[in-house]
């Protein structure tokens, strides 16, 4: 047991407290037993190891431990509770559960069995809290974690000091708040980089091998989690990701499943389970015409890769600029807002906004029919007019 203690003191020593993501304060760090998911990558343990440092007081009731730590080997993480409790432990920090067998079953015993004790987790985006087999819904209080929002990236770099701004905010007053963020920074100087770079915290380690990291974190999710949490077959991540390298290309990808499924060898309707699991594990979006009532084998109306700095990993010749910008779009609304796929334009936005998205010459040609509610998310462009907005902006919301 002192091993684990040495072990968690050694990784706390090393994590800083300049720059802490915005989502921490949404956290409701007082509850008994709280989950945090999100895909590889995008910060979950250095969240909790922050509000470790800031929180506790380091003595025997406070742990720290990685599930796939050789400790459990030998021993159970029941046995490990049993124990921190009785030695006085009252705060459990659990990472990575998903590489623990029966996890949900042992938190909910462990939960249920010391009610002192309060219980803090991480895991994949794959976690299924509501469907394990401990159903731990009733009694988890879980927030889902993604990487660096535009604004987050400048202030971790930059020391930009600036609020979330809302879709509505920046809908009806983004000449204004155009101005004010231009008083202090030029985003555009900054912005490709992001779209190449930024969305991982890890891109300020080591620069130079920040793709082949992403590409790790991706052959993780195909190569183990995938198969582990959903079951798929090993003999088909050569083929899955063929797939992700055409969503990656295209512009956007507007999937014919028939035509598609024979191009990389996987039948129809394991392709569409393949996608959802994909989906799943925070590698992809799929949207749809109409979110309600979405069947397990519906073939969705548009892919994108979850995020630019996976496209450039999965694609680093160079993506397609036209999927970038509307990569960037779907992954800094999916977060908060529904994002569908209306008849005559990119993108519809919680049933009520229309969007094209494009770069600073695009016209508004393909929105004129919508009249009011419809605008053009520019790249390129410091300022917007009317229904034109600075695409940049976007990335302030979260």
């Amino acid at each position: 047991m002192e091993k684990l203690f040495e072990k968690f003191y050694q990784k706390l020593h090393h994590v800083s407290l300049q720059f802490i993501r915005s989502e921490y304060n949404k956290i409701h760090w007082n509850a008994r037993l709280i989950g945090i998911k999100g895909a590889r990558g995008v910060g979950k343990t250095t969240l909790i190891l922050q509000h470790i440092k800031k929180t506790h007081t380091l003595n025997e009731q406070v742990l720290y431990i990685s599930l796939d730590d050789i400790w459990f080997s030998g021993h159970s993480l029941v046995e490990l509770a049993d124990i921190f409790v009785k030695r006085g432990g009252k705060y459990l920090y659990l990472d990575e559960v998903h590489k623990y067998k029966n996890w949900s079953v042992e938190i909910k015993n462990i939960y249920d069995d010391h009610p002192e004790l309060h219980i803090i987790f991480t895991g994949s985006s794959l976690l299924e809290i509501l469907n394990s087999r401990a159903d731990l819904s009733r009694r988890a209080v879980v927030f889902s974690l993604q990487g660096l929002s535009f604004r987050e990236y400048l202030a971790f770099t930059q020391n930009l000091s600036i609020k979330p701004i809302t879709l509505d905010d920046i809908i009806h007053h983004h000449i204004t708040i155009s101005n004010e963020i231009l008083k202090k920074i030029k985003p555009l100087r900054y912005f490709s980089h992001y779209l190449k770079n930024g969305y991982y915290p890890f891109f300020k380690e080591e620069e130079e091998l920040y793709h082949i990291r992403i590409e790790e974190i991706l052959n993780m999710i195909l190569q183990i989690e995938l198969p582990l949490t959903r079951g798929t077959d090993i003999a088909y991540i050569h083929k899955l990701k063929k797939l992700l390298l055409i969503i990656a290309e295209s512009a956007p990808f507007i999937p014919n499943i028939s035509k598609l499924s024979e191009r990389i060898g996987i039948n129809r309707n394991t392709l569409i389970v393949y996608l959802t699991h994909l989906k799943d594990a925070g590698v992809i979006h799929m949207l749809y015409k109409d979110a309600s009532g979405i069947t397990r084998l519906q073939k969705p109306d548009k892919i994108f890769i979850e995020n630019t700095n996976l496209s450039w990993a999965i694609h680093p010749s160079h993506p397609n600029v036209g999927n970038l910008r509307e990569t960037f779009f779907v992954n800094q609304l999916n977060k908060n807002h529904l994002v569908t796929i209306p008849q005559h334009a990119d993108f519809l936005i919680n049933n009520n906004y229309i969007f094209e998205i494009g770069g600073k010459n695009k016209s508004k040609t393909q929105i004129n029919t919508y009249k009011k509610k419809a605008f053009i998310a520019l790249d390129d462009i410091e300022y917007g007019s009317e229904n034109k907005i600075p695409l940049w902006m976007f990335g302030f919301l979260y």
